[in-house]
């Protein structure tokens, strides 16, 4: 059973996203209020899988905290989590090793699956916040992508169905269909997965 252990110094919203975690999955779901209660609560007890950071909690000091915990342990998975953080804050979180970036307008299936990912070993940036290896614009095919086929795309990367990506766009399933169509075409790819696995091999995502 994965441990993952949600600091957010609101408590409403941290408490939510763990009782929602526990009741949709496996998950064995702590909670702290700041990030050195978090730090402490890893002391002693059983290695923690998964450690999701609210940037803007008590501690945090920016990306400081980040690198505290990287440090402090570094067999664990680290996630920033933020409601206000832009493309700069989460590019600079990769660079420093962060293992995703998670919004809080996230839906909560796309929530669910994206710590899925990280858990797997996959690092988990939305194609609205991250950037490539080499901080460069997306070339080559990535480049032809539309905005919505980019979304669909980051979505395939997760693991959506398309009955579910329908529903986080907003969008009828014949349209993701459609973009699905699109961005295998222009990928050359045969199918989702391959699609998927190039994106990650390319870090698009």
């Amino acid at each position: 059973m994965p441990k993952i252990l949600i600091a957010d110094d609101h408590d409403l919203v941290r408490d939510t996203i763990a009782a929602y975690l526990e009741s949709v999955d496996d998950f064995d779901v702590r909670t702290a209020a700041d990030l050195d209660s978090a730090l402490e609560a890893m002391r002693g007890g059983d290695p923690i899988d998964l450690l999701i950071l609210d940037y803007n909690m008590p501690g945090m000091d920016g990306l400081n905290g980040l690198d505290r915990a990287r440090m402090a342990y570094p067999g664990t998975r680290v996630v920033l989590m933020s409601g206000v953080a832009n493309r700069d804050v989460a590019s600079t979180a990769m660079k420093h090793g962060a293992d995703g970036f998670i919004p809080k307008s996230l839906t909560a299936v796309s929530l669910v699956n994206a710590i899925k990912l990280v858990l797997s070993g996959e690092r988990y940036f939305p194609f609205d916040y991250g950037i490539s290896d080499t901080g460069a614009a997306p070339s080559g095919a990535f480049a032809t992508l539309t905005v919505r086929e980019k979304q669909t795309l980051e979505q395939l990367c997760i693991g959506l169905s398309n009955k579910e990506i329908a529903r986080n766009l907003g969008v009828r399933e014949v349209t993701v269909k459609l973009h699905v169509k699109n961005v295998l075409s222009k990928l050359s790819v045969s199918n989702r997965t391959q699609a998927a696995l190039l994106a990650k091999e390319k870090h698009f995502f």
